[in-house]
């Protein structure tokens, strides 16, 4: 029977039954316990002689600012939004190079760009595949794992894994397997009252957990806002949406860029004709036609989509929501068939007995055939078999062949919904304070269609690969990479030097799939070009230091000037593809770098089409489609002067460097009074400056505020 206590009392639990070294494995994410964790920690610190070694990824802090600015508007926001969220305190310690000598933390993933500088955590970090951390974390004997999980009334005797199943469910029957054998393994669960109840696979008996923790958790839940979708990222989405094919599947990441294709893909359902005519002027339909015509389309979205992503994203959500993620997958092969060959319609329902027979269905129905319609719920009701008839409720004998215009008359009214039907499967979820709102006020009916389910199932073909391929048609698996070379390898979790950026994840696992899978593409999309302290370069180059997806796997590209079409392609042919999409400030540049190396002939020249892949192009074309190009399509919780501030203090940033200090002086000196922007100073507490410096800031923001604003 599990065990149940309160906080302090389940850390006395564990530290009585595990003799030796801790090895505590933790959801990445949103499903830490951390209250329960900050309490192991503080004990552990204080008993040097025992050993704790925690394993986890994605370890969720507030955002933080270095500059005075930048925390005058983040620190009233981080109050609102983060409320009581608790922080992990072993982070904290991490990050300050603190961690006590009986302490080690292990990641396999880090959240962006958040450890760069942190020595210790950038040693302790472990590449690992997404889809075998749960393989990796057993080997390293994890004896004790904890997590949030969500109740339900209406379910008392179980929980819900909620936010991440993704490697709780690949791990437990590892765990099992050693409890088995004589070893000492504890698992400990806490109630949060704000999760979302996934069921499904996610759903898992009360007993699995040994430790259940009698205080609920009420503290706020860690959001990630909606972030402002740029220009560059709102052209990338777009290009994109015209990839994905209708009936198909459908992955994508968190981001920018992610919210952009939700949102391009909602304009080719619900704005057909401003979208196609969007899309016409970015060049799809004379540079990229053939491709877009070869893999996905610029039509709207009969069928719908089927989601399978590592995380469930607010942008699949709120596809989900307009009616695009709507494809129903089946878990059982026979089924599945069915659905394909059209014989169910959007419910799971039967659209005749004769569309069973077109898409497969035997005619010739015995015992076992009988059984599984009803295990399957195509049929309902107390409908029997004998003597090669079947016995109907309502009393007729209809003989047990399908083909039989009687018999499909009188089954008709007995046809029920396919049982199982899922419109998406996701491994873990995070997202802003809506997108888990929205979940817990799904009616139950709606929450059975987005199944949580181990990462294992998603990220990975093997395993009922058959029912996967079947599921998988028309497959889109859509990442992002921070810099692609020119011969096609991407760059997405490390530096050059070395230092760990965020982590592999699940990428790896995806483009592969893509390449096994008949008819799915792996697209890649990338910013062309970036600023950074104070300087713009290309994110397409020549050679990096590193490489998180090899160029023998290459696919699809997608830039805001284009889409590349990598699969197959001889070297020479993909460097000219990645040069049609680059930004033009850079060609040049990069045709020498080709040329020196052989790749490309000496009297190589670029296409003209490609030659004005310059910003000022996009930005006219945002003026002439200002409808498609919202700054936050998908809600924000920022409110309206916060959004104002967020693009000022963006826009100064940019100008903080040698080349435009004229440039940033003139903006100042030439900035409107504080009375044109009252509520904006008040927000950032600079309505009454106090000193040259507040003076300083005022005038800055009031720049800021005046270059950036709205026609």
């Amino acid at each position: 029977m599990p065990h149940t206590c309160t906080l302090e009392q389940a850390v006395d639990h564990v530290l009585s039954e595990i003799d030796g070294p801790i090895h505590l494995g933790l959801p990445l994410g949103l499903g830490k316990p951390n209250r329960w964790v900050n309490a192991l920690y503080e004990r552990m610190r204080n008993l040097p002689e025992r050993q704790l070694t925690i394993y986890t990824a994605l370890c969720l802090a507030r955002p933080r600012a270095d500059q005075d600015l930048q925390r005058r508007f983040l620190e009233p926001f981080v109050d609102r939004v983060y409320g009581d969220y608790p922080e992990l305190q072993f982070l904290a310690d991490l990050h300050a190079g603190n961690l006590p000598g009986n302490v080690r933390v292990e990641q396999f993933f880090f959240q962006p760009g958040s450890l760069l500088e942190c020595e210790p955590a950038q040693q302790d970090y472990i590449s690992s595949n997404y889809s075998h951390v749960a393989r990796d974390l057993n080997a390293k004997g994890l004896n004790l794992v904890a997590q949030l999980v969500a109740a339900h009334p209406a379910q008392p005797e179980h929980f819900s894994l909620s936010c991440n199943p993704d490697v709780t469910l690949d791990l437990l029957p590892l765990l099992q397997q050693r409890r088995a054998a004589g070893e000492t393994v504890l698992s400990v669960a806490q109630i949060h009252s704000d999760l979302p109840y996934m069921a499904g696979d996610a759903q898992v008996s009360r007993d699995t957990f040994d430790i259940h923790i009698v205080e609920d958790e009420r503290t706020t839940l860690f959001s990630t806002p909606n972030m402002p979708v740029t220009l560059q990222d709102h052209c990338i989405g777009l290009l994109a949406s015209t990839l994905v094919r209708d009936g198909g599947t459908l992955q994508i990441g968190i981001g920018a860029m992610g919210d952009a294709l939700a949102a391009a893909l909602m304009a080719r359902q619900h704005d057909n004709s401003r979208y196609r005519s969007l899309v016409q002027a970015l060049g799809g339909g004379g540079n990229w036609g053939q491709t877009i015509n070869a893999n996905g389309g610029l039509t709207p979205l009969e069928q719908g989509l089927y989601g399978c992503s590592e995380m469930f994203v607010n942008g699949l959500l709120a596809l989900a929501e307009a009616g695009l993620v709507r494809r129903a997958v089946y878990p059982d092969v026979l089924l599945q068939r069915l659905a394909l060959g059209g014989a169910l319609d959007d419910q799971g329902r039967p659209r005749s007995v004769q569309a069973l027979l077109d898409a497969g269905l035997v005619s010739a129905l015995q015992p076992s055939e009988l059984s599984w319609l009803l295990e399957c719920g195509l049929l309902h009701g107390d409908v029997q078999w004998e003597d090669g008839c079947l016995h109907l409720p309502d009393g007729s004998r209809p003989a047990a062949d399908l083909d039989d215009p009687d018999t499909q008359a009188r089954l008709q009214p007995w046809l029920g919904r396919a049982r199982g039907g899922v419109v998406l499967h996701g491994g873990f979820f995070l997202g802003p304070e809506g997108f888990y709102r929205r979940l817990r006020e799904l009616e139950d009916a709606q929450r059975q269609r987005f199944a949580m389910t181990g990462i294992r199932y998603i990220n990975e073909l093997y395993g009922e690969e058959t029912l996967k391929r079947l599921q998988r048609r028309e497959a889109r698996f859509i990442n992002t990479v921070f810099t692609m070379t020119l011969l096609g390898a991407g760059v997405a979790d490390q530096l050059e030097d070395g230092r760990v950026l965020s982590g592999v994840g699940g990428q790896y696992n995806f483009v592969a799939q893509a390449h096994a899978l008949e008819d799915a593409r792996s697209i890649l999309l990338l910013r062309s070009w970036r600023e950074s302290g104070g300087e713009v370069s290309s994110n397409i180059v020549w050679e990096y230091g590193h490489a998180t997806i090899p160029r023998h796997l290459r696919d699809i590209v997608v830039t805001e000037y284009g889409i590349a079409d990598l699969r197959g392609k001889t070297d020479a042919q993909v460097i000219e593809a990645l040069l049609n999409i680059s930004d033009s400030r850079f060609q040049s540049g990069l045709i020498e770098q080709a040329q020196q190396a052989g790749k490309l002939p000496a009297d190589f020249r670029l296409d003209p089409r490609f030659a004005n892949n310059l910003p000022e192009r996009l930005q006219l074309l945002r003026e002439q489609h200002a409808e498609l190009f919202a700054e936050y399509p998908l809600g924000s919780d920022f409110s309206a002067v916060e959004q104002d501030l967020v693009r000022a203090l963006s826009w100064l940033k940019s100008k903080l460097r040698l080349t435009e200090v004229l440039e940033l002086g003139k903006a100042t000196l030439d900035a409107p009074e504080p009375g044109a922007y009252p509520e904006h100073l008040r927000r950032m507490s600079l309505e009454a400056p106090d000193g040259m410096r507040e003076a300083l800031y005022q005038r800055l923001l009031l720049a800021g505020l005046q270059a950036t604003a709205a026609p």
